[in-house]
């Protein structure tokens, strides 16, 4: 298959509704009647999802590995884990153009967790939006060391259940297709590829149980009473690992419990404005049936008012 051309996607408020809907969203950021009332808000209207960017960028790097033979290399050389260590470092809004530059794969197929690697940029114009890379391995790079507890059957406790005392939240969705179709629109990404009942195609895009995770935060942070119109935050650093295997086994009404654990205070290089600014970070992990890992990520974020100087608006 040849790759995709070089293009522009003009982003709209649909493709942001279709995002945030498929995924329970609340966000007010992402909110057309409801961006304004954010205090201290910059952007000149809603802004995309994070996840919604990083699906396309998946997608665009799928089909750069597909047509130059890569993608038989992850199954060859058994890397089970795609892994995303992506940095946001500007906002992306309705009317603004956007551009997926995926570099050269580099190969270290031969190290003890084997891996390609590609360095991936969103841009709108010239301008950078998320900047990072994009690696497949044998193991998780993202809290690959991290032995979870035994939670027993996870699917016997109420939704938005805490776990260990109150150490870890846990949200419960399922996979819906229709979301996950949802999902691919609003990130600008032909369906086809993933979804078709005639030539009974079913293949999960790989962002996008992940992105569930945006549900679960918000409703954590609902629940423990955050404002999210006086002290807003945005996302400055994903750093995620995916188990691909998992993932192409999923179907329709799966379940998958959200963990969500934090958040834990940092101070850390880039994201928004490149400055060492105060952040915080969580610890999140989904889970399916049997508490298989699906996947593992590390979110941080970073209060607007302290990176709102930093920006270019």
């Amino acid at each position: 298959m040849a790759p995709e051309p070089e293009r522009s996607d003009i982003l709209t408020q649909l493709h942001i509704d279709a995002a945030r809907n498929s995924t329970d969203d609340f966000n007010p950021f992402h909110d057309p009647y409801k961006w304004q009332r954010i205090r201290g808000n910059p952007f000149p209207g809603p802004i995309a999802l994070g996840f919604q960017l990083e699906a396309l960028a998946a997608h665009r790097l799928h089909l750069f590995r597909q047509h130059n033979g890569e993608q038989a290399l992850i199954e060859s050389h058994g890397l089970r884990f795609a892994n995303y260590q992506l940095n946001f470092v500007d906002i992306l809004a309705p009317g603004d153009s956007v551009q997926i530059e995926v570099r050269k794969t580099r190969k270290d197929l031969e190290a003890e967790n084997g891996m390609l690697s590609n360095r991936l940029l969103v841009r709108k114009g010239k301008r950078p939006v998320v900047v990072g890379y994009q690696r497949e391995s044998q193991k998780p790079l993202a809290l690959g060391d991290v032995e979870l507890p035994d939670f027993g059957d996870l699917s016997s406790l109420q939704d938005r259940s805490w776990l260990m005392g109150d150490a870890i939240f846990m949200k419960r969705k399922y996979m819906n297709n229709s979301n996950a179709k949802n999902f691919l629109v609003g990130s600008m990404v032909d369906q086809h590829y993933y979804f078709d009942e005639l030539e009974d195609r079913v293949r999960y895009p790989l962002i996008f149980p992940v992105a569930l995770l945006s549900c679960a935060l918000l409703e954590k942070a609902h629940t423990e009473g955050y404002d999210f119109y006086q002290a807003p935050m945005v996302y400055t650093h994903h750093d995620i690992s995916i188990d691909r295997v998992l993932v192409d086994r999923l179907r329709s009404n799966d379940r998958l419990h959200l963990l969500v654990q934090g958040p834990e205070p940092i101070t850390a290089e880039g994201g928004l404005g490149k400055s060492r600014i105060p952040q915080v970070r969580y610890r999140c992990y989904g889970l399916l049936a049997d508490n298989e890992t699906l996947f593992r990520a590390l979110v941080s974020m970073a209060r607007l008012e302290d990176v709102v100087a930093t920006l270019r608006v």
